[in-house]
């Protein structure tokens, strides 16, 4: 068990590590040479089974009485480095599946439905393996004053506190290795079903570009920076939500048992309607697709 303190540390390093790593990841992508799989297909290939081990340590608790929080700091960065490996050429690759805006448009409502939906599956299935494992909890004896009673119901809610710790344990790897298995499936058929196209030669730039330059490039187009300040105070809106959401559910509500039926049923609900925002966009435009959106979530 880790102390909350060094819990929050892990995921805001991790968070910060995550930043970090997201345009690094990009150059390194776009200095990559094109091979016989594509340019971005690699990159997925190499790095899903890393992500997956990496994945899997962070759920197992290692027997080890000092270094816990660097062993889940090192893990932790280590799969928000390997996920930003895959998922920063998944998202770039609809750039390369067709030339076709609307195909392109089409193709990325389709994606974001089937990102959904995993991430609907992997809740479920987490949800449903650590929710079956209740660590009991027996109250005080009711005639508490006695020594011998005290010692006795001490060591008893010992024994059930060390006994449910470690189902609780086993259930969450359980679930990563499920998660995983999954992890392996989906990026088989994103690899054997999704055909890279080259790009075309007056899209290449002759003269190479490097990271600071480009960093340079791409902070100066402005339309790019007000989209970008857009999607961060979003997003942070977004996340600061979710957190508070989780703590108000299980704390306030006293809904703990059943969160993961709660955040199931929203992703749910997030599902049905990527089909209607993508009639929306394909009917109103992108921006109104935005303000619509923005406006309908602040309520």
């Amino acid at each position: 068990q880790v102390d909350a303190f060094y819990a929050s540390i892990i995921l805001f390093v991790g968070r910060v590590w995550d930043a970090i790593t997201d345009p690094m990841v990009g150059f390194f992508i776009s200095k990559t040479s094109w091979t016989r799989f594509g340019r971005l297909m690699p990159w997925i290939m190499f790095s899903t089974p890393f992500a997956i081990i990496s994945y899997f340590l962070i759920w197992f608790v290692p027997d080890i009485s000092t270094g816990q929080v660097m062993w889940y700091l090192v893990f932790y960065c280590a799969f928000q480095t390997l996920v930003t490996c895959f998922h920063v050429p998944y998202s770039a690759l609809t750039m390369f599946i067709s030339r076709e805006q609307s195909e392109r448009d089409s193709a990325t409502a389709y994606r974001m439905t089937v990102e959904v939906l995993g991430t609907v599956l992997g809740t479920a299935i987490q949800g449903q393996i650590v929710g079956k494992v209740d660590t009991p909890c027996v109250g005080s004896p009711f005639f508490f004053g006695l020594t011998n009673s005290s010692v006795a119901m001490e060591e008893l809610n010992m024994t059930h506190d060390t006994r449910g710790l470690t189902d609780t344990r086993n259930a969450y790897m359980i679930a990563a290795g499920v998660i995983g298995g999954l992890y392996i499936l989906c990026a088989l058929i994103l690899v054997l079903g999704v055909k890279e196209r080259r790009e075309s030669c007056e899209l290449q730039s002759d003269e190479p570009v490097s990271f600071f330059q480009g960093l340079k490039l791409v902070m100066n187009h402005g339309p790019y920076i007000k989209l970008i300040a857009g999607f961060l105070f979003t997003s942070l809106a977004f996340m600061l939500l979710e957190g508070n959401f989780a703590l108000f559910c299980t704390y306030t509500l006293g809904f703990r048992n059943d969160f993961q039926n709660i955040l199931l049923a929203i992703m749910l609900s997030a599902t049905l309607t990527i089909p209607f925002w993508q009639w929306f966009l394909t009917r109103f435009g992108k921006k109104r697709a935005v303000y619509v959106g923005i406006s309908v979530s602040v309520p």
